[in-house]
């Protein structure tokens, strides 16, 4: 608005003024605001420059993803001159969140809802604390697989307490599934608009702006189990199957994928319930809008390993002070309270969780077939002999019976070029993956080299797919094989002290380029093949163990190390 003095010297101005003139001075004005328009911009980009924007990354992982996407948006942010570092939050300490203006959480949720292990600490103490964090901005990428039923839950819980600290998201909440990688790029884009083009420490961007969900590329399949067959000879303490499953839909997957199913109680487990509440499992029952048996849902809710925050939910009375148990241990110790029914305690309980095992045949190897290589895991609790709720029922699976599944995309565990080398470390069932690589490397004459380090118990009775490996060798297929079988000798021998045996040339294949894979446990195989690779990389270069972590932290970056563990 003009005051009465400036607005009565316009009117004057423009009563005195012909057409023309007055053309001019609109040109005139309009000129003159661009110009203003320009110093404004001007300004606002030199404060920006000034703003020094250091977001600071944090990662909670278990199977190395939340590590590779802060890596990679580390390196996106150093491109853009946007200085930023990143850290595993297991080594970050929370007293010192109340000094950090700008923090990205990326956390992945694991199992029931649960937080990853390296990430647990921070979240309970984060908990816990009076620490005021009102001077922080904060965005969360959370990592899930939307088949299971508390999805990307470990990022909810994460947000909803920085909020409670009066820490001010940035941006909303993002839930990525397991084909995330179209959704963090374009996370990571938006986020360096906002570094870019206003002050973010001060101006939070609105919900609707926010990116969005990846979406799920999964699909539904069904199949037989057309073969089965124990790997282990006679005298073996280990089981493990390789299992064939035909399919008559066309399924469409990659060597490094995983099947998914989602297993069911066995009827002695849903009977021992039944019988507990003097119940049939016939009755119906209705809970959240789904009506069906006392069966089929004691079939398909999780029983098995009920973690600490489950079983704090539980009716008191089946309060019992642990961090894992399953509710059968629990209903023996606890003698049936009257007043509480089978409801009360089904309400609590969450739909069981897909499991995954790594496909170990190739599409172009095996049509129209997928195989499975699985140990029956067995276990003692309390004196009880135990079995694995997925191994058992796929091992015990009828043959020629439908068998529902789907495939899980594992996108960061992929085949190099087929001129590049690759180096595979598989003990145990981790040979899975790998005997697929080979099959395809086979089948598609690949002329890439490949060297297989696979560790067991014992060479008679634990060399699983020896027969195939020893014909991959006489063709040419692989190159080298390195194997350790711990119990043939005295001292134990594992995949690591071969690793060790062959420094030199291990660290050769690698410095020509070599793509290194790692599948199975991961504790404490994994951790300690990754610590030998970096002592084994330190000592022939002759550098030291830190600029050893580094040279295998750039091949993790530039997709030449990966991990798939469990």
């Amino acid at each position: 608005m003009l005051s009465e003095t400036k607005l009565s010297l316009l009117h004057q101005l423009v009563q005195d003024a012909s057409k023309d003139e007055i053309i001019w001075t609109k040109g005139y004005l309009a000129g003159f605001l661009n110009s203003l328009n320009s110093t404004t911009i001007d300004s606002i980009k030199k404060d920006l420059v000034t703003t020094k924007v250091k977001p600071l990354i944090l990662y909670g992982t278990e199977t190395g993803n939340s590590k590779r996407i802060a890596s990679q948006l580390l390196a996106g942010f150093k491109k853009n001159k946007i200085q930023a570092k990143s850290v595993d939050i297991f080594q970050f300490d929370i007293e010192k969140l109340q000094k950090e203006s700008l923090v990205l959480f990326v956390m992945s949720t694991q199992g029931d809802g649960e937080f990853p292990q390296n990430a647990i600490s921070f979240y309970e103490k984060l908990n816990v604390s009076t620490t005021d964090l009102s001077a922080l901005s904060f965005a969360i990428l959370g990592l899930g697989d939307s088949s299971y039923p508390l999805f990307c839950n470990a990022g909810i819980l994460l947000e909803k307490v920085l909020v409670e600290k009066g820490a001010k998201p940035l941006l909303p909440l993002l839930k990525v599934d397991v084909d995330f990688v179209d959704a963090v790029v374009e996370w990571e884009h938006q986020l360096q608009r906002l570094f870019n083009d206003k002050n973010v420490l001060i101006q939070p961007i609105n919900s609707a702006e926010a990116p969005r969900r990846s979406e799920s590329k999964k699909k539904d399949y069904s199949g037989k189990i057309s073969h089965k067959v124990l790997l282990n000879d006679i005298g073996s303490n280990k089981k493990t199957y390789h299992i064939e499953i035909h399919s008559d839909d066309d399924i469409f997957y990659e060597p490094g994928d995983a099947l998914g199913i989602v297993p069911k109680n066995r009827k002695v487990d849903i009977d021992f319930i039944l019988d507990y509440f003097e119940e049939e499992g016939s009755r119906i029952f209705e809970q959240k809008s789904q009506s069906c048996t006392l069966d089929d849902w004691l079939a398909k809710l999780n029983i098995k390993g009920l973690n600490k925050r489950l079983l704090s939910q539980l009716p008191s009375e089946f309060s019992i002070d642990s961090s894992k148990e399953d509710l059968i241990d629990i209903l023996k110790l606890v003698k049936r309270p009257k007043h509480i029914s089978i409801e009360d305690l089904l309400e609590h309980l969450l739909p069981i969780a897909p499991r995954l095992y790594s496909i170990s045949s190739s599409p172009e190897a095996h049509e129209g077939e997928i195989h499975l290589t699985v140990n029956l895991n067995k276990f003692v609790v309390r004196e009880e002999e135990k079995s694995g709720l997925a191994s058992q029922f796929l091992t015990d699976y009828p043959v020629d019976t439908e068998l529902e599944f789907y495939i899980h995309k594992n996108q960061n565990f992929r085949l190099p070029a087929e001129e590049s080398d690759m180096i595979l470390i598989g003990p145990g069932t981790g040979i899975a993956p790998f005997r697929g690589f080979l099959a395809q490397r086979d089948a598609t004459g690949a002329i890439g080299k490949n060297w297989l380090f696979f560790g067991e118990h014992y060479f008679v009775t634990d060399f699983y797919y020896q027969t195939e490996i020893q014909e991959w060798l006489a063709t040419g297929v692989l190159t080298k094989l390195s194997t350790a079988f711990s119990r043939d000798q005295k001292e134990k021998i594992y995949v690591q002290d071969r690793i060790k045996d062959n420094a030199r040339e291990f660290n050769e294949w690698i410095e020509n380029g070599a793509s290194i894979y790692i599948c199975g446990q991961k504790t404490p195989m994994s951790q300690d093949v990754e610590n030998v690779i970096i002592e084994t990389i330190a000592t022939q270069r002759k550098i030291t163990i830190n600029e050893a972590k580094e040279v295998l932290e750039a091949l993790e970056i530039n997709g030449k190390y990966h991990k798939d563990v469990y």
